[in-house]
């Protein structure tokens, strides 16, 4: 175990660090190498149970629904604190087990920061409502926290992906058990840490590393949760949803997605280019919102591409920790699956512009980046997520037909319009089947907008106001004087 990194990391279960019940550990290897850099403590269900009681006694203690909302506020104020002496460290743990560049990982800090501070300043801004109802009546709304809030995080953003969730969690007065990804769990115990220096009590925040397929399970399928917040591939969120259904347990689903930007014909195409190639290869392609079509006008289809295959080539691709622009993907599984769908959409007759494999001579998992062109709707390569650095290119001559081309497909998480026209960029986002709407700039928005999908890529909101109303439950006072 190499790079600085501590080599051993336990899981965080009722404000104590604990080993796994059973003594085995998870091994976390660098995509940048496919070395292995540190091990966790495996949680297993056992762990879950104990980390779901945790929380339950915490909840029922009212520790956090009695205080004051803005003290619950504050406590997020104090994690993002405790935060900045950790900037470094995680930067570093995002490179070796994340793939991420060294600012990327400053910047997962500072957006972290972000959502803590955001949501910190929410707590005590969700209001209920008073009814009228007459004379001799009095009657008003409640906002109630569901209990003990289960959240399973994806592996290509742990930590501001987590910290939203557990602010959101928080301050509403829940309390969490949170599964982190086994693939890339470090950042997340820092998180922990910093949760624990800041006075969170004991139980309100617990983080089990563990595989899906016991750990995962069973904190989805526990009887005594009330609520869970997924982020991750739909097939993933299918499992969910049917543990979840048996006790009836809300959720908040943010899946997959295959999210199409549209560019017409009088669009800037520098600026455009630029944008593409930015919402495709940033971390190699690994985000849920990643724009992995763009459907173009036909009359400046060569035009574009010449811009983005120029800009595409300029990419470097190596360890994140030694300045390269892009990095790995996760793992030898999904490289694997990569190339294999290139290799599908070669077969089924689209051209390869550029990439189109594994880079050779390096001893991760890195993939070319790659555009292919010439391709159909009904192709595999527009229709099934890569979650890697592939950008699928498909013409179109009229609004109309470039509308149907962008709903066409099962996911509806993010897409986009590039166009100069006003009239024209609203009347496609209000055409656009997708929870969010980029005009003119792929990932236009903020935390303060709200973030979650249409059709098969979910439902429920993150980020933004309205993410709290995911976290709550209404309850009617009816009074007769």
């Amino acid at each position: 175990m190499t790079h600085g990194i501590r080599p051993y990391w336990q899981n965080f279960i009722g404000g104590a660090w604990v080993d796994g019940g059973d003594g085995t550990r998870i091994t976390v290897t660098d995509p940048a190498t496919g070395q292995p850099i540190a091990e966790v403590a495996r949680g297993t269900p056992a762990d879950i149970d104990r980390a779901v009681a945790a929380a339950r006694a915490c909840f029922n203690s009212r520790v956090l629904r009695d205080l004051r909302p803005h003290k619950r506020g504050d406590l997020m104020l104090a994690v993002a604190r405790e935060l900045d002496a950790c900037v470094e460290e995680i930067a570093l743990l995002e490179c070796h087990d994340n793939g991420k560049t060294l600012a990327a990982g400053r910047a997962e800090v500072a957006l972290t920061q972000r959502y803590l501070t955001y949501y910190a300043g929410l707590a005590d801004k969700l209001e209920g409502r008073q009814i009228p109802l007459g004379d001799g009546y009095i009657d008003y709304t409640l906002h109630e926290p569901y209990g003990v809030s289960a959240q399973i995080v994806p592996w290509n953003g742990p930590l501001p992906v987590g910290a939203r969730s557990i602010a959101c969690a928080i301050i509403t007065g829940n309390t969490v058990v949170l599964k982190s990804p086994e693939d890339s769990p470090l950042s997340l115990f820092v998180l922990a840490e910093a949760c624990q220096r800041a006075g969170l009590p004991a139980g309100a925040v617990n983080i089990v590393c563990g595989y899906g397929h016991d750990a995962g399970a069973a904190l989805a399928a526990h009887r005594d949760i009330d609520q869970i917040v997924f982020t991750g591939s739909v097939a993933t969120g299918q499992s969910v949803l049917r543990a979840a259904v048996d006790r009836v347990v809300p959720c908040v689903m943010e899946l997959g997605g295959k999210s199409g930007a549209i560019v017409y014909a009088d669009a800037d195409l520098d600026r455009t280019a630029a944008s593409a190639v930015r919402g495709i290869f940033n971390h190699a392609g690994q985000i849920c919102s990643a724009g992995s079509r763009l459907i173009v006008h036909r009359s400046i289809h060569d035009d574009l591409m010449a811009r983005v295959q120029a800009l595409a080539a300029k990419r470097s691709v190596g360890p994140g920790v030694d300045g390269y622009d892009m990095g790995p993907l996760i793992n030898a599984r999904q490289l694997e699956r990569v190339e294999a769908l290139c290799r599908a959409g070669v077969a089924e007759g689209a051209t390869l512009l550029m990439g189109g494999a594994r880079v050779a001579g390096l001893a991760g998992h890195f993939m070319a980046p790659t555009i292919f062109t010439g391709v159909r709707p009904d192709m595999r390569i527009a229709q099934e997520e890569f979650f890697g650095p592939v950008l699928v290119v498909l013409p179109f001559d009229t609004p109309e037909e470039a509308i149907a081309i962008a709903n066409g497909t099962d996911y509806g998480l993010a897409a986009g319009v590039y166009t100069r026209d006003l009239k024209l960029a609203h009347w496609t986002a209000d055409r656009l089947v997708a929870g969010q709407i980029y005009v003119n700039e792929w990932w236009a928005g903020g935390i303060e907008t709200p973030f979650g999908g249409m059709k098969r890529s979910g439902y429920g909101r993150e980020k933004g106001q309205e993410a709290l109303l995911g976290y709550v439950q209404t309850k009617n006072v009816a009074i007769r004087l």
